[in-house]
């Protein structure tokens, strides 16, 4: 059993809630900070301080990239559970990926003839670091709390707010730090927020959260496994999965449409948009952030309305066709800044409003949709093939990142990219209209095969429902 020294409260929470919090936030500043400026680093030309790639071939590896941040936390979360223990996983995660920031922060004269070797294993360390870090802290979360604890839910309200936090501010600070000094120094930037979450784990965890993630799982749980033998799935069981199946499927629809964020759309942001604010440019990086703003903004909204509407609450395969009619009215706000303000050049400038709107488009799309992903697994899922089942949501999820990125990178370059990306936003647009009506279709058959595991066992309080609505950035990357 992990104990928890009795370090005293904040808020009404153990103190080491907020060590996680802390940890988390830095973790995501540097994560999203680097994301917000990777695009934009691969396509500014070298003369900048970039590497002078094609749009095509800079959201391939971005595609690439943001997948394989996906598939390495099912071997991290392994290698938690059983070797390394949540708290050292975390911590070499956390170096790992400091290391890669700092690698990407090079400058190209010290490694000159060697840029890309030198990015490729910054990137790989970003990859590696993230599969330990990010299937591990948040599960240490609910390990602070005894079982029944009703603090439990606000518990995870707190940090996943940490979590949006830390979102939001990475994209600025690293983006302003690039666009004030150059690329690398952006890079360095997402780093030191790196480094600041790591010293933090291991200055202040003994004394916090005691010996919680010390001890790899399996061997907690050594002691109580069944030694009883492995009984053939029952047909209530078989039909849940085929909910896990088909809403896994559906949500690569959502996802390839709402990943353009930061490959596509940071893009058409940099060279389409006209950024200028009262005299000053506001750095495409920065757009990054309005989806977290969003979600600290917008989250308790949504919560607020599901609460109003009790029973007549849609479920979740009706939240799943709302969220994509909010992605399709975000590439809709795209075709119309196009067809108001485009001019049919490659110099056309669209005003910065219509970024916002469709980044609130696809926040709320987000609301609707990804808090369901985790809780329909843990609901539905036989418990014998949780992880399982949960390895294939998210490998449904890398798989959405890179068909994103091949997508985006479609749109060519010059004066052919506004029309390209006119079709691309008409394609993505109308796929997920399409989508949203066969799973409105399907859903009542989704809830029969639910077999009334459906809002079972839930508490329809607004603190529960805020909890799985922010839970959207411990879905994400």
């Amino acid at each position: 059993m992990s104990s928890l020294p009795n370090s005293g409260e904040f808020l009404g929470h153990p103190k080491g809630l907020f060590l996680l919090f802390g940890t988390e936030m830095w973790e995501r500043f540097g994560y999203y900070g680097m994301r917000a400026i990777l695009v934009l680093y691969l396509v500014a030309m070298t003369q900048d301080g970039g590497f002078g790639w094609s749009n095509a071939d800079a959201l391939s590896l971005y595609g690439t990239f943001t997948m394989a941040v996906y598939l390495t936390p099912l071997f991290g979360g392994w290698l938690a559970d059983n070797v390394l223990g949540q708290r050292k996983a975390i911590i070499i995660g956390g170096i790992l990926m400091a290391a890669g920031h700092f690698i990407m922060g090079v400058p190209h004269a010290v490694v000159a003839g060697m840029e890309e070797n030198v990015f490729y294993l910054g990137l790989t360390l970003l990859c590696l670091g993230n599969g330990l870090f990010k299937p591990n802290i948040s599960t240490m979360v609910g390990d602070l709390y005894k079982e029944g604890d009703k603090r439990r839910d606000g518990a995870f309200t707190i940090f996943y707010m940490g979590i949006n936090l830390g979102g939001a501010l990475g994209p600025l600070a690293a983006g302003g730090v690039a666009a004030l000094i150059n690329w690398q120094a952006g890079f360095i930037a997402a780093g030191i927020g790196m480094v600041i979450s790591v010293i933090m784990q291991l200055v202040l965890s003994k004394k916090y959260l005691g010996d919680i993630g010390v001890v790899p799982a399996a061997k907690l749980s050594a002691a109580q496994s069944s030694t009883g033998k492995k009984e053939p799935l029952t047909k209530v069981e078989k039909d849940r999965i085929k909910v896990i199946f088909t809403m896994s499927v559906f949500s690569i629809i959502f996802w390839m449409g709402f990943e353009q964020a930061g490959g596509l759309m940071n893009i058409f942001a940099n060279d389409y948009t006209d950024r200028m604010l009262m005299g000053f440019e506001v750095p495409a990086s920065w757009f990054q952030s309005l989806n977290s703003l969003f979600i600290i903004i917008f989250a308790p909204l949504v919560a607020m309305i599901w609460l109003k509407l009790d029973k007549r609450e849609p479920n979740s395969p009706i939240k799943f066709a709302i969220a994509l009619v909010f992605l399709a009215l975000g590439f809709l706000t795209m075709m119309l800044a196009l067809v108001t303000e485009g001019s049919g050049e490659g110099t056309m400038q669209i005003s910065m409003m219509w970024l916002v709107l469709f980044y609130l488009f696809h926040t709320l799309g987000e609301l609707c949709l990804s808090p369901i992903g985790l809780s329909m697994v843990s609901k539905l899922a036989p418990l014998r093939l949780a992880s399982l089942l949960m390895g294939i949501w998210f490998l449904c999820t890398a798989i959405a990142n890179k068909i994103a990125g091949l997508v985006g990178s479609f749109i060519g370059e010059g004066h052919e990219a506004v029309n390209n990306a006119m079709s691309i936003f008409i394609g993505l647009g109308a796929t997920a209209l399409l989508s949203a009506a066969a799973m409105y279709l399907l859903s009542d058959r989704l809830v029969d095969w639910m077999h009334g595991a459906e809002g079972q066992h839930e508490p329809h309080t607004q603190e529960h429902i805020l909890a799985e609505e922010l839970e959207v950035a411990a879905v994400k990357q």
